[in-house]
């Protein structure tokens, strides 16, 4: 046996290691194609007996797989990626595959620092996760394999997501049936796009507008996602004089929990004075006072999706740019019940 692999070895100019390697299908040392189509070729001039078809139902294993994160922030520390990245090495890890790595990009040259990560690991595919950066997402579709979207608008690769428009409309909807009025807003943008663009704003304008009730700019706050500004731009709202909300929707859990400690300090009661609704459902909004009500998005199953349809589409199994489209559900939870009579026939 040695002595075969040791012929191949010489033959090919390589490791005894590396021939063996290659022939057991190990993926914890990068090795090229190239190099490996000129081993298994030369296994087969030497006579060397190996099971080329347990080689193709392995071949999986020899993948390289790579993700960029949108959040500029430690993805692995925010409770809203670090499920969908849980969900994508899950994955993976079912697969006998591994994440090579997980970037974020926040400047140019986190650009280039990128496309050299793609180049040095040999990155047969990507998963996005949300929104990154124009030129860096052009170069990535132009330079890898196989795209893989969470959460993207574009309809010329796949893509994994939940309806952001759709869930945050059913979240105002749930206070307007409270018999909330006056309802006010916090969220933030996509990127550089405006802040009324964005998806979740969208739902809470289209619910507001059926349900025939006014918006107010001084309650519509972009606080760019930013936990710190979502709890001092609240503070700083409940301070003007004049109209005040009975109930917050907030486009993150983060960013309602931010809120709902504004409220609290300015003396009000959640939910006898206040109602506060977010989107996301994050493990600690079960346990905040009073447990908060939220939009659940099936986060870690949007990793695993996104995982599968890549292999997937490095296998060829499609042509077409699938859209798998998950669904969120509503948890009901203390702080948005209401005293209030609630509005009949409300929709």
């Amino acid at each position: 046996m040695m002595a075969k692999l040791k012929d191949i070895a010489e033959q090919v100019g390589v490791s005894i290691s590396t021939v063996s390697r290659v022939m057991k299908n190990d993926s914890t040392r990068s090795v090229s194609e190239e190099t490996r189509k000129k081993i298994w070729e030369a296994a087969e001039k030497l006579g060397y007996k190996a099971n080329r078809v347990e080689k193709k139902t392995d071949s999986k294993l020899m993948v390289h797989i790579g993700c960029v994160v949108a959040i500029p922030q430690n993805k692995y520390n925010n409770p809203y990626f670090s499920v969908i990245l849980e969900g994508i090495e899950k994955a993976l890890t079912e697969s006998g595959l591994r994440l090579e790595f997980v970037y974020s990009i926040e400047n140019q040259a986190d650009i280039q620092q990128l496309q050299s990560l793609v180049k040095e690991h040999r990155i047969d595919g990507m998963i996005i996760v949300e929104r990154i950066d124009a030129d860096a997402y052009q170069w990535i579709k132009q330079n890898v394999k196989a795209v893989i979207g969470v959460d993207l608008a574009d309809r010329s690769i796949p893509v994994v997501c939940y309806d952001r428009e759709a869930a945050a409309k059913e979240a105002v909807q749930h206070l307007i049936k409270q018999g909330h009025k006056q309802i006010g807003y916090i969220g933030g943008p996509e990127l550089s796009d405006p802040f009324r663009q964005e998806k979740r704003f969208l739902g809470y304008q289209s619910a507001m507008h059926e349900a025939g009730l006014e918006l107010n700019d001084n309650w519509i706050i972009d606080v760019k996602w930013d936990v710190s500004l979502s709890y001092e731009l609240t503070k700083q709202a409940f301070e003007k004089k004049g109209y005040s909300p009975t109930a917050i929707f907030a486009a993150s859990d983060m960013m309602a929990i931010a809120a709902m400690r504004a409220a609290t300090e300015r003396g009000l009661r959640i939910p006898e004075d206040i109602a506060v609704v977010g989107i996301d459902n994050i493990e600690i909004s079960e346990f905040t006072s009073p447990p908060l009500t939220t939009i659940h998005v099936p986060k870690i199953e949007m990793g695993m999706y996104a995982v599968k349809l890549l292999l997937d589409y490095l296998n060829h199994q499609y042509s077409l740019p699938v859209r798998m489209t998950i669904p969120y559900r509503m948890v009901y939870r203390r702080s948005s019940e209401s005293q209030r009579p609630a509005i009949i026939g409300a929709q």
